[in-house]
């Protein structure tokens, strides 16, 4: 157990350097999609619930001391997106799930979640209307993150290496 997040981390630091510094260079308008949140429903439907958690709240606070933004902000979303992504996590339907559209749906889920928690902490204007603040904060990177992960998943080898 102690190695799988060991090799969850190393992957992690790779994608987080992609995600500060090429991620930007593709983004819609202010839309950018989260490969940060892509790996971590990934580990959150093949290791389970908890350990999707955990590693939210490993990823978000590394991303937090990272990117110098609000400390806990990030680390509050990704432990609730990890918690949320865990619920599809099951010995029987894990290939049920990695499949191209389920996994899709998933990360669209945990995103949407991920991302109103986020702008919860960091959007948040009284003068600017709530819907608006929802629609492109949280819905529209969350569809941009749900694209990218149904096109990363047919990638991903159906078999488990480690």
């Amino acid at each position: 157990m102690k190695f799988n997040y060991i090799i969850s981390i190393l992957i992690f630091i790779p994608v987080l350097i992609i995600q500060t510094t090429v991620v930007p260079l593709v983004s819609i308008g202010e839309v950018v999609p989260d490969l940060i949140l892509i790996l971590l429903v990934y580990y959150s439907i093949t290791e389970g619930q908890i350990y999707g958690t955990v590693l939210g709240f490993v990823y978000g606070l590394f991303f937090d001391l990272v990117t110098g933004s609000l400390l806990g902000s990030t680390m509050i979303a990704k432990t609730v997106a990890g918690f949320v992504a865990g619920y599809f996590s099951s010995e029987n339907k894990v290939d049920i799930y990695l499949m191209f559209f389920n996994f899709g749906l998933i990360v669209f889920l945990a995103a949407l979640v991920d991302q109103i928690i986020y702008s919860f902490f960091s959007a948040f204007d009284i003068s600017t209307n709530i819907l608006m603040i929802f629609f492109q904060n949280a819905f529209l990177p969350a569809f941009y993150t749900a694209l990218l992960s149904m096109i990363i998943i047919i990638f991903v080898p159906k078999k488990r290496i480690i």
